[in-house]
């Protein structure tokens, strides 16, 4: 286990390894930072968002995906400038967009959640044509996305019900109906937040009111727990150039009240590595023809 991150991050969030660039991106949400860190040079960058950022994805060419506060964006590595690609219309301040991740396919998936936690939330889907799915409504704290590695499950939780729903997930353009519940992270004394699926097929969740960090077998029986680098574990993601180790974000205050690190690394990026598995490369998003695209309420 190794230290990452040259500072701290308030709400550390969101990390993504990108396999053709070897850098890791990942955000500090709360300071409204999308940051990077190139392990070959030992380099850090960060861009300055225009509101607090929920997660970041790969994008096409030198740009990512962001769910910013009140939409998704792509952002212009190259320039800073970041790009509305949909807003809901109106636009409501007790909601903001929150986890977020492609799917195998490259198409946008984020959840909103309630400001104050109230079910307000829904997750979205934008697919490089620019067209926006639903695929949940009534969320409180949007968490857990991730996908299996062929694609075809789709794991969502609302961290307040502490379950990890499980989709069927349609690999063409059909949208995914109903789900089940895959993991109960309950009786473990925590909701799950971030989570990322190794290529065995193995859920690692974020279990932040513990400590801790589980492996699941899909069928929701637990392979094991380790202790996290800090009090608060906020998301994970495999990376490195063989996709073995498991980058681990973490929060020293989120702003909100509900997350006050009490360990003198809060807010820390780490690296684990030995974990006996790896990831697998995350699919870049094509933004194609997208413009900016308004949801009308």
């Amino acid at each position: 286990m190794s230290r990452v991150s040259d500072q701290a991050d308030f709400l550390g969030e969101s990390p993504v390894w990108d396999s053709q660039g070897r850098h890791l991106y990942w955000v500090d949400g709360f300071s409204r930072l999308i940051r990077s860190h190139d392990p070959a040079t030992g380099t850090f960058r960060s861009w300055q968002a225009p509101s607090m950022v929920g997660s970041i994805a790969l994008g096409a060419g030198d740009t990512l995906i962001a769910g910013l506060a009140d939409g998704i964006y792509s952002l212009d590595l190259a320039t800073g400038a970041f790009s509305p690609l949909f807003r809901p219309d109106p636009v409501d301040p007790a909601i903001r967009f929150n986890d977020g991740k492609n799917d195998r396919q490259g198409r946008f998936l984020c959840g909103t959640m309630g400001v104050h936690a109230d079910p307000l939330g829904k997750l979205y889907r934008l697919d490089g044509s620019g067209r926006i799915e639903m695929f949940a409504t009534g969320i409180h704290i949007s968490n857990a996305l991730c996908f299996s590695p062929d694609g075809a499950t789709m794991y969502f939780a609302d961290s307040l019900e502490r379950k990890i729903r499980a989709y069927d997930y349609s690999t063409d353009d059909a949208p995914s109906k109903g789900y089940r519940i895959a993991i109960d992270t309950e009786p473990y004394g925590s909701g799950p937040d971030g989570a990322t699926v190794d290529a065995e097929g193995g859920i690692w969740v974020c279990l932040i009111q513990i400590g801790k960090i589980a492996r699941f077998f899909p069928d929701g029986s637990l392979d094991r727990m380790i202790d996290a680098p800090t009090d608060m574990p906020s998301c994970v993601a495999f990376g490195g150039p063989d996709l073995a180790t498991l980058f681990v974000t973490s929060i020293k205050d989120s702003g909100s009240g509900r997350a006050i690190s009490k360990h003198p690394d809060g807010g820390i990026l780490f690296a684990i590595d030995g974990l006996g598995v790896g990831g697998l490369p995350e699919a870049r998003f094509d933004q194609g023809a997208v413009a900016t695209n308004m949801e009308q309420a």
